[in-house]
């Protein structure tokens, strides 16, 4: 097989090879962040949010060169080692993770920052997005929300049991509840649901992640006239609402066919999914 390759810290290297120490801040404390993106038609889509929000992460987590992560760098960086990997031309699923450098216990000895990014060809998703997908209600453990929680942070616990709760039964995806009992988000993704002619997503202040594509479809929502509200939403609405999806910046906007023996509409979801596939977006950057 070909190898493939990754870039740590400037450098393209084998994926397989070695490249962090036992000291290192992300292994030993999650001490960073990361964003997955999209790359299609030779550039990555929504490009200019994803700088936006990585920037206001690392400055959240006092990271002193956040600026260095701009979109020139991004995109630079980027293309090389889709090229390296021979992925030209096709689409690629983008993960940067940015980390404090340097050792120290909690205290950190600097707060400079270090990465690796990484770019796999996009595979198919698995389930029709004309199908839709079967969803569970994960309550084994709660998010805790504070105003970290926006952050896509590379301390994951729920999410691995959540995972493993999903592979258990067999789910496409599993809804996440804050510690209040409210809905949070999904797994990997933000969340909507239509109810009495209004479309709801758990507001920030609920735990959620603060999602790219959470927001273009907000935005496209209210283009098309449907009301938007961020909420504190019951996980009662399940049994009521008339659509739900799920929203992240790689996948799009993923219907949800039914939970239990509800099932669910499919239209406020196909008339964005519409609109995405025309969306333009800035490549000036």
């Amino acid at each position: 097989m070909p190898i493939h390759y990754i870039n740590s810290n400037g450098s393209l290297v084998a994926e397989n090879s070695p490249i962090l120490s036992i000291e290192n801040r992300a292994f030993r404390y999650g001490d960073g962040v990361f964003e997955t993106m999209l790359w299609r038609d030779g550039d990555i889509r929504f490009l200019t949010q994803h700088v936006k929000r990585l920037q206001e992460s690392l400055q959240m987590l006092h990271i002193e060169d956040h600026v260095l992560y701009d979109a020139y760098f991004i995109r630079t960086k980027t293309e090389e080692l889709i090229r390296k990997n021979n992925l030209m031309g096709k689409d690629v699923r983008i993960r940067l993770i940015v980390y404090r450098a340097g050792d120290g216990l909690y205290a950190p000895q600097t707060n400079k920052s270090a990465y690796t990014l990484q770019a796999d060809l996009l595979t198919t998703p698995t389930k029709d997005k004309k199908v839709g997908l079967i969803v569970g209600l994960y309550d084994e453990y709660k998010k805790a929300y504070s105003e970290l929680s926006k952050l896509k942070s590379i301390n994951a616990l729920v999410y691995v049991t959540a995972g493993l709760y999903k592979n258990k039964f067999g789910y496409d995806d599993v809804l996440l509840l804050n510690q209040e009992g409210y809905l949070c988000e999904s797994l990997t993704s933000n969340i909507f649901v239509y109810y009495d002619k209004t479309l709801y997503t758990p507001a920030i202040s609920e735990g959620c992640v603060q999602g790219v594509m959470r927001q273009v479809v907000m935005d496209m929502a209210a283009e098309e006239g449907i009301p938007v509200v961020e909420a504190q939403i019951s996980p009662d609405i399940m049994k009521e609402a008339d659509e739900i999806f799920c929203t992240n910046a790689v996948q799009g906007i993923q219907w949800v066919m039914g939970y239990k023996q509800k099932r669910y509409f499919n239209m406020i979801a196909r008339v964005l999914q519409d609109k995405l596939k025309s969306f333009t977006y800035d490549t000036s950057l």
